[in-house]
């Protein structure tokens, strides 16, 4: 095991996962509307999602979208479509909050599963992630018949990393929700991660293949 290359990994992990995406800002949106429990069910969806990246990186699957335009087209469509959503909804959301507010109500206890879900797809459907596990992982896995386990070791450093960030988020959040309750409050959070979700998206749809 060559720890030089893990050091390296660990950095380029890193710096993706501090960077400013649509990770933190489902966290920022979550947390205030539906609490810590929440939260770490959305950080839970990120991890699922990783180990279906670095799964198909290993079994070559998503090489396709390196080598299809088509392909990559239609997922990355997918992926702005998906998080263009997410900005409506929690725009409309601000808009009228009392509607939202009282639908959550009568959906509480299916507030984890859908905040697993979002986390899932957020990561599941953004082709960045995609080439993070196209681009620079294979680089850091040896050519070995211990090849797949190494591979996934290093899965489990990205999600320890995203655990560790997120986890301090979901925290300061859930400090901050007192405040946060005040109706304002909520509506200029949803307003505002309503209209970066949909800069997002639109951001998604102008990415170049590579």
């Amino acid at each position: 095991m060559d720890y030089l290359q893990i050091m390296a990994f660990v950095t380029i992990a890193a710096l993706l996962v501090v960077s400013p995406g649509p990770n933190g800002l489902l966290i920022a949106r979550t947390v205030p509307a539906s609490g810590k429990v929440a939260g770490f069910a959305n950080i839970a969806g990120f991890l699922a999602a990783f180990y279906l990246h670095g799964s198909l990186s290993i079994l070559g699957i998503s090489v396709l979208l390196t080598k299809s335009a088509e392909a990559f087209f239609i997922f990355k469509v997918i992926g702005a479509i998906y998080l263009c959503w997410i900005g409506v909804k929690s725009f409309l959301g601000a808009l009228n909050p009392t509607a939202v507010q009282e639908k959550a109500l009568a959906k509480r206890s299916s507030t984890v599963g859908k905040s697993f879900l979002e986390g899932f797809l957020t990561n599941a459907l953004n082709p960045k992630v995609s080439m993070f596990y196209l681009a620079a992982f294979p680089q850091f896995i040896p050519a070995s018949e211990n090849a797949a386990v190494y591979a996934f070791f290093l899965v489990s450093l990205h999600s320890l990393l995203n655990i560790v960030w997120f986890s301090s988020m979901v925290l300061l959040f859930d400090r901050l929700r007192s405040a946060a309750q005040n109706e304002s409050v909520q509506r200029t959070i949803k307003a505002i991660t309503g209209v970066v979700f949909i800069a997002f998206g639109a951001k998604l749809v102008a990415l170049e293949q590579r």
